[in-house]
């Protein structure tokens, strides 16, 4: 009974709404769960670390160019407490269960983040590694243990593909969601940095890095629930997307080895999780293995994806109307949230 209490029971009639894989007489009780990612936006301490050589770390110091005080830190913090904290509310009253993170500076931020008003009662924990990234930025993940429960995790090196360079690991994280055996990948691919073509053979690599990870699971347990999620630097309908990490964007049309993307339909739509030069980028995504997208709910399948861009993430004016409000704009401390919107996705089984 404690389980169910955490789960927001949705009565075959509501689901009508928004899904006929259910007929009418079923009349069954479904449990639903929420999964997502947020890149956090150079989420740093104040705390200059002496034993390392970060481009960010000086930046993010109280002398240092952002002017990034305990102050901004803590404003932040509860900042994105508060996206976090929303994520999922309208399908599961204890939202998000899992929930991958990029661009975070260490362990201790994010230790800051659970310990704000708006999550200190979720009880979650986490999983991070350090990562050998130049700026100094992370990928991580949180999770509610009520939900989910960790076997084992690894942080898989790009470096194991290209030598040359430095940026963030792949997180690795196996475990039981409510009984079944899950795989999550968080992944934060190189930047356009230099330009998107020059680019783009290094995240082809990190896409190349990310479809041996899932190979690996599959050969092992073909009918594995993989979920692969991050900033990707790159949008669905890119060559390092769809040829590279291999994906569809029907979940009618998902072989085994193939993953579904979601957010490729948004993308098709105009509809972004950022936006440069009045144009808008789908970089944030989360797919999924072919074992998610069946009818036979008897266990975990995905059942829809959002991109969670509430008004009080946009900007209502200025130069940048319309884009997602973040923490720096123009080089200058505006006070927002982020420069990406998160994304999530619900995934329904039926109640037993």
């Amino acid at each position: 009974m404690k389980l169910l209490k955490r789960h927001f029971l949705f009565s075959i009639a509501f689901l009508f709404l928004f899904n006929t894989s259910f007929s009418q007489k079923d009349k069954k009780e479904v449990l639903v769960t929420c999964i997502g990612f947020y890149n956090l936006e150079n989420l740093f301490d104040t705390i200059s670390d002496p034993d390392t050589t970060k481009i960010l770390q000086e930046e993010f110091t109280p002398k240092g160019k952002s002017g990034w005080t305990s102050a901004r830190y803590h404003e932040k913090l509860n900042h994105m407490s508060k996206v976090i904290s929303e994520l999922g509310l309208e399908a599961t009253p204890d939202g998000v269960a899992m929930l991958g993170v990029a661009e975070v500076e260490n362990r201790t931020v994010l230790e800051d983040l659970l310990k704000t008003d708006a999550l200190k009662n979720r009880n979650y924990e986490i999983v991070h590694y350090d990562s050998p990234d130049r700026r100094g930025i992370d990928v991580g993940f949180i999770y509610n243990p009520a939900y989910f429960k960790v076997t084992s995790s690894k942080s898989i090196s790009l470096r194991s593909i290209d030598t040359t360079f430095y940026t963030r690991d792949q997180l690795l994280v196996n475990g039981y969601l409510n009984g079944e055996l899950i795989h999550i990948i968080v992944a934060h691919w190189p930047s356009r940095s230099g330009g998107e073509k020059k680019s783009k053979p290094r995240r082809e690599a990190a896409a190349n890095l990310g479809r041996i990870i899932v190979d690996s699971i599959l050969a092992i347990e073909p009918n594995a629930k993989i979920f692969y999620m991050g900033d990707l630097n790159d949008d669905p309908t890119d060559s390092s997307v769809k040829n590279h990490l291999k994906t569809v964007a029907q979940k009618e049309e998902t072989p085994k080895e193939v993953l579904f993307n979601p957010f490729e339909s948004y993308f098709k739509k105009g509809i972004g999780t950022l936006a440069y030069n009045d144009a808008w980028n789908l970089f944030d995504q989360i797919m999924v293995s072919s074992a998610l997208t069946g009818l036979d709910y008897s266990s975990y399948q995905f059942y829809k994806a959002t991109i969670f861009s509430k008004p009080y993430l946009i900007n209502d004016s200025g130069q940048y109307k319309g884009y997602p409000h973040r923490t720096f704009a123009g080089g200058a401390y505006v006070g927002g949230y982020s420069d990406h919107f998160p994304v999530y996705l619900l995934l329904i089984k039926e109640k037993k």
